[in-house]
């Protein structure tokens, strides 16, 4: 039985280690989008910034492995077993939750996890205790007022995170402007200085007591002058800012990277429990037992866990080196979640959610608020107003989403509430921090504007949605799992050790596949950027032509599919049809409100031009779409229900027309793919010879049907639905040429209709 102790300590370490390379490369988004969005340096350097600050805030996250040691439970009165369980239900669960909202593209919370796994094992495990009689209630089991705490803390970050980075960034915009080169002479070196002190406030001072290396004399002279300390780097780095400024440095480039550091620091310092906390514990668990626990793991009481812990160093800079490691070549780290940045731009982007009823009913109520504050509020000072928070008069770096005052912001302040929450030995969640500050910072720069509003509120729901999501999901999943462990023993441990390498496994080949498949859209973002107006039309051409051709090939493989399927009897494929179909509709709308914006930068008498085009090109690949899923949708159920076949005359006719139709998607497809309008003319002459087809099979199966033909008629009717279809969708096709010609050329003129 020892040995199976051994061997899950053994297994919560390699899981730690797992942890704490996912858990960077799904965390760099926190203290990587600020400085990535606003351009403030080459990717390698922030990442060389970055890692340094990983490394060292490491070191400093000793006082935090108490929360898994005692924060959520009372070891006193929990057994070696009991506790081995729970340990194992939190690493395990943590390891589904990651693969499973991974999977789903939802995003997740590694310290909502942590704390809600303990949480809910250690709940399950109590429950188990009080019914085999034990004389103790869930208060004396669970540490419930530092739980309670702990979980406020995480929660209320994320209304204090999103409060301070509204009011912080609103006076820091009013001060320096959107045009803030011309406001720098004498207020950047007191900005600096007071960004350069906090990081030095927060993560030195307050974090510094928690270094193993620090002495307690040491400590006591920091804790006595505090204050002289502030004031003096105050004093220092204000100086230095003004001196750099003078010297022609972009001091805002200086805290961006300096805020990089500070909240890279801040992650490591905050998270490191989450990853590495549970194993430790597990560790020491173990060590007492082995020494006094006189082979009873169910009744050797974990006393010894209350004592403050006392974390040897080398293993700190291990999880320091593995951390460092997973940033630098990760290949999440280098490929980022874009949706902060996508939510806080300035600049309109790919709105990544959709539209909800309550974003829209909160847009609608804000307009209300800002209506009656514009009616009550003075001329004049709603004038000064608009002349500090004039977006006309942005300043950012090339393919930047908004400039470095509010990066600055973004990085300072959320740096800040981490270290006091870590410093508190409350463990903030670093994605709620960084998120709602960055949410904060966006809604004081007018970043939000009333095309976009919707959209990105219904994102922020959707993201905050999915941190209750992992709350709930980790309270439930590590409940069920020790559940499952303390009644099934070691064998289930054996069986969901080896379920835990497979989902690690699969998470990995999954990772990679998808990353082989999707080439990134860097046209679009490239159409963004620029500031050409004629090269963004030539880009833009190209990235919608592109775009529908794509469309068109896929339209012409799913017809195919589809037709072979009803006349094979395949239910199967035309199951999957109507799913991928049911998709197609989604990625359309898509790369219409990608395109709607691709043609925003464009030149006005351009976009005026070529407005009307554009839209009926891609309603004429809606419309497409449309005949496709009632085709589908007749043959599946025909199919499905197992009604007869189409008989061979008819299937016979029927695919000498689709071939017709396939050879023209195909004439079309090279067509586009040279770009050339030549063609088109006899292109549509095709499109009216192969609607006669259509029509002559029409009446020929009226004049069959005269004639006396038995057929069943519930199979026609199918058949008919697919002729109408079809003749619908080559109309749709002529007029697709002509808005695809129109496009290139607004000179064309139709010829041979």
């Amino acid at each position: 039985m020892d040995i199976l102790f051994l061997c899950v300590v053994v297994f919560l370490f390699l899981l730690a280690i797992f942890d704490l390379s996912v858990g960077v490369s799904n965390d760099a988004v926190n203290f990587l989008n600020s400085a990535i969005g606003s351009k403030a340096a080459a990717f390698k350097t922030i990442l060389i910034v970055a890692s340094v600050g990983v490394f060292i805030g490491a070191a400093m996250s000793n006082g935090m492995m108490d929360i898994a040691r005692h924060g959520i439970f009372r070891p006193e009165h929990f057994s070696f077993y009991d506790l081995i369980c729970i340990f194992m239900a939190v690493m395990v669960t943590d390891i589904i939750l990651l693969d499973v909202f991974n999977s789903l593209g939802m995003p997740t919370s590694t310290t909502v996890s942590m704390v809600f796994e303990l949480l809910g094992a250690t709940f399950v495990v109590a429950l188990i205790k009080m019914a085999g009689g034990i004389d103790l209630g869930l208060a004396e089991l669970l540490n419930t007022e530092k739980a309670l705490s702990v979980i406020l803390g995480i929660f209320l970050s994320v209304a204090v995170a999103f409060v301070f980075g509204t009011i912080v960034q609103f006076i820091a915009r009013l001060i320096f402007t959107f045009n803030f080169r011309t406001r720098l002479k004498w207020t950047i070196g007191i900005f600096g200085g007071i960004c350069l002190t906090a990081i030095v406030y927060f993560l030195l001072i307050k974090g510094a007591k928690d270094l193993t290396f620090m002495t307690p004399e040491v400590k006591a002279w920091i804790k006595e002058n505090t204050w002289q300390i502030i004031l003096c780097c105050f004093g220092g780095f204000s100086l230095l800012m003004q001196l750099l400024h003078m010297l022609g440095i972009n001091v805002l480039k200086v805290v961006v990277l300096s805020g990089t550091f500070a909240l890279a620091m801040a992650f490591a310092g905050n998270d490191l429990v989450n990853f590495i906390g549970v194993p430790l514990t597990g560790l020491a668990s173990f060590q007492d037992y082995m020494a006094n626990g006189a082979g009873d793991p169910r009744g050797f009481l974990m006393g010894s866990l209350n004592g403050p812990s006392e974390t040897p160093l080398y293993f700190l800079i291990g999880a320091g080196v593995i951390m460092v490691v997973s940033l630098a070549t990760s290949r999440k780290a280098q490929n980022v979640s874009k949706t902060e940045i996508g939510l806080s731009s300035q600049q309109g982007e790919d709105e990544m959610f959709g539209s909800s009823r309550i974003a829209r009913r909160l847009v609608r109520w804000s307009l209300s608020a800002i209506s009656f504050v514009r009616r009550v509020t003075p001329p004049r000072v709603r004038a000064w107003f608009n002349r500090r928070f004039n977006t006309d008069e942005t300043i950012m770096e090339q393919g930047a989403a908004f400039d470095l005052v509010r990066g600055s912001v973004n990085l300072v302040l959320a740096g800040a509430l981490i270290a006091l929450g870590t410093s508190l030995k409350l463990p903030l969640s670093t994605t709620f921090v960084t998120f709602m500050v960055a949410m904060g910072t966006s809604l004081a720069d007018r970043a939000w504007g009333r095309e976009s509003a919707v959209f990105r509120i219904t994102g922020v729901i959707s993201v905050i949605g999915g941190w209750f999501l992992t709350a709930g999901a980790a309270f439930i999943g590590a409940g069920l799992i020790v559940l499952a462990m303390h009644f099934g023993g070691h064998w289930v441990m054996f069986a969901l050790a080896a379920l835990t390498v497979f989902l690690i496994v699969r998470s990995n080949r999954r990772f990679r596949k998808k990353k082989e498949e999707e080439k990134g859209d860097t046209l679009f973002q490239t159409i963004l950027a620029t500031d050409d107006e004629a090269r963004s039309w030539d880009l833009t051409l190209v990235y919608i032509t592109d775009r529908q051709r794509e469309f068109i090939a896929y339209a012409r493989d799913t017809y195919r599919g589809i037709t072979d399927a009803f006349i094979g009897e395949n239910a199967g494929v035309l199951s999957k049809a109507d799913k991928s179909l049911a998709l197609r509709k989604r990625m359309l709308k898509n790369e219409r409100r990608k395109e709607t914006l691709c043609m925003r930068r464009v030149s006005r008498r351009t976009a005026l031009e070529k407005n009307a085009w554009f839209h009926l090109s891609n309603n004429c690949c809606m419309s497409i779409l449309y005949n496709l899923r009632r085709i589908d949708e007749a043959c599946k159920e025909h199919v499905e229900n197992n009604f007869k076949p189409l008989p061979p005359a008819y299937v016979e006719d029927f695919e000498l027309i689709r071939e017709r139709i396939l050879t023209l998607l195909d004439d079309t497809l090279a067509l586009t793919a040279t770009g050339s309008v030549e063609a088109i003319p006899t292109l549509r002459r095709h499109v009216e010879e192969i609607k006669d087809s259509l029509s002559d099979a029409y009446h020929a199966l009226f004049e069959r049907l005269h004639e006396g033909d038995p057929t069943d008629m519930t199979v026609l009717y199918v058949y008919i639905n697919i002729l109408q279809e079809s003749r619908e969708m080559v109309s749709t096709l002529r007029k697709y040429l002509r808005a695809y010609a129109k496009l290139r050329d607004s000179e064309f003129s139709g010829r041979a209709r």
